[in-house]
């Protein structure tokens, strides 16, 4: 399991998000609160408060995908 927090500060950076994502066959989800969508799903993400960090859970531990998503990672 690989569970960091992402920012996604508007509609291109979800459209890039969501299309790294895709590539890969594992459960993606992002949390917001007491909401949990798909993090593949352009709509369940603009249905989330993206005004602040969202935290991601992803189902593998592939270094690929680590660094895929690497620009989207909140910063600490």
């Amino acid at each position: 399991m690989y569970s960091e927090n992402v920012l996604l500060s508007g509609v291109a950076e979800v459209k890039k998000f969501v299309d790294v994502v895709s590539k890969y066959d594992f459960n993606i989800e992002l949390v917001s609160g007491k909401y949990v969508v798909d993090a593949k799903s352009i709509m369940g993400i603009f249905s989330l408060d993206l005004e602040k960090p969202v935290h991601m859970n992803a189902d593998t531990d592939d270094e690929g995908f680590k660094a895929a998503v690497a620009p989207f990672i909140a910063s600490k």
